[in-house]
C-alpha cells in the first residue's frame, strides 16, 4: 500500500525534474558564458599590463598566448589522439588558421595602444561581419530584418568612431579588421563542420595558431625578463580557460540564450581599464556599444529561430530513400 501511495509522489518529482532540466541547463550556460566574459576581460588586462611593464610587442604576446595555450591543451590532445586528424580539407584549415591569427594579432596590438573599453565595444561587430560573409560566401538567405539589424550595428560603430568629428585611429581600424577576420574564420568553420568532426576542428585550431604566430613575433623578439614569465603563463591559462568556458556555455544552452551575456565583457574591461590604467570610457562608447550589441543579439536570436524552424521542418518531412 505504501509502495502504491508513493507512485504519485515519484511521478510528480520526475515531472518536476524534467521541467527544471532545461532551466538548469540555461543557468549552466549563463554561468559559463559570464565566467568566459570575465576571463576574456582579464586576458585583455594582462596583455595591456605586460605590454606596458615589460615592453614586449603585442605580436610576441600573441605567440606566448598560443604557446602556453597549446601546452595547457596537450593533455586533452593526448587523450583525443591524432588518429582523427585525417582530412582532405587541409587547405581550408589553413585558411581558417590564417584568418584567426590575423584577428589575434590585430586585437592584441589594438588593446596595447587604445582604450580597452572602446576596443571591446568595437569587437562586438563580429556577428555583423559574419552575417555579411555568410550571405556572400555561403549563399545563406539573409532577409530584410537581419540586414536592417546589420545596418543598425554599423551605425553603432559610427557612434563610437565618429568619423568627421574625431580622427579614426589606426588601432580602431585594427579592431574592425580583426572582427572581420574572426567572422571569416567562423564562416570557414561552418564549411568545415559539414564534413569534419568537432574534435578535428578544435585540434587543428590549437596546432595551427602557435607556429603561425611565431614568424611575426620573431621580427619584434626580445627575451622576457624573469618576472614577466608568470604573466605569460597566466595569459595562456586565462585565454584557454575562457575558450573552454565558451564551449561549455554553447553545449549547455542555445546561442540566443547565452550570447547576450557576452556584453558582460564591456563593464569588466571598463573596470579594469579604470582601476589599472586610469581609463574612463566616454558616453559615445557606451551608446555605440549598446546599439551594436542590440543588433548582434537580434541577429543571433533571429538565426536561432530560423535554425529551429528549419530543424522542425526537416523532422516533419519524409525521409528520402537512399540513392
Amino acid at each position: 500500500m505504501a509502495h502504491a501511495s508513493g507512485r504519485p509522489y515519484i511521478s510528480l518529482m520526475s515531472a518536476i525534474s524534467a521541467q527544471s532540466a532545461p532551466h538548469n541547463q540555461a543557468l549552466r550556460g549563463a554561468f559559463f558564458m559570464t565566467l568566459a566574459s570575465i576571463l576574456f576581460a582579464g586576458m585583455v588586462g594582462i596583455v595591456r599590463h605586460v605590454s606596458e611593464t615589460s615592453g614586449l610587442h603585442a605580436f610576441e604576446l600573441a605567440f606566448f598566448r598560443n604557446l602556453f595555450g597549446l601546452l595547457f591543451m596537450l593533455p586533452w590532445l593526448m587523450h583525443t589522439g591524432f588518429g582523427g586528424l585525417k582530412t582532405r580539407r587541409l587547405g581550408l584549415y589553413t585558411v581558417r588558421g590564417v584568418f584567426s591569427i590575423l584577428a589575434m594579432l590585430s586585437w592584441f596590438w589594438a588593446v596595447t595602444v587604445m582604450p580597452l573599453a572602446e576596443a571591446t565595444a568595437l569587437s562586438f561587430t563580429t556577428p555583423i561581419f559574419t552575417t555579411i560573409l555568410a550571405a556572400l560566401v555561403l549563399g545563406e538567405v539573409v532577409r530584410i530584418r537581419r540586414w536592417t539589424a546589420t545596418v543598425v550595428g554599423f551605425l553603432g560603430t559610427l557612434l563610437i568612431l565618429r568619423p568627421g568629428f574625431v580622427e579614426v585611429s589606426p588601432a580602431a581600424l585594427a579592431v574592425l579588421f580583426g572582427a572581420a577576420c574572426i567572422a571569416a574564420a567562423i564562416v570557414a568553420m561552418k564549411i568545415l563542420a559539414r564534413t569534419e568532426s568537432p574534435n578535428a576542428i578544435v585540434t587543428y585550431m590549437v596546432l595551427f595558431l602557435t607556429p603561425l604566430s611565431l614568424p611575426p613575433a620573431l621580427f619584434v623578439w626580445q627575451w622576457p625578463a624573469a618576472e614577466t614569465w608568470p604573466w605569460l603563463v597566466a595569459l595562456g591559462a586565462v585565454a584557454t580557460a575562457a575558450h573552454l568556458c565558451v564551449t561549455r556555455a554553447f553545449a549547455a544552452a542555445d546561442a540566443s540564450a547565452v550570447m547576450p551575456l557576452d556584453f558582460v565583457r564591456l563593464p569588466f574591461v571598463a573596470l579594469i581599464g579604470y582601476l589599472a590604467f586610469a581609463e574612463q570610457p566616454d558616453l559615445w562608447t557606451w551608446l555605440g556599444a549598446a546599439v551594436i550589441f542590440g543588433a548582434t543579439v537580434y541577429i543571433t536570436q533571429r538565426e536561432a529561430r530560423l535554425a529551429r524552424a528549419s530543424s522542425a521542418a526537416g523532422r516533419s518531412s519524409p525521409i528520402a530513400p537512399p540513392a
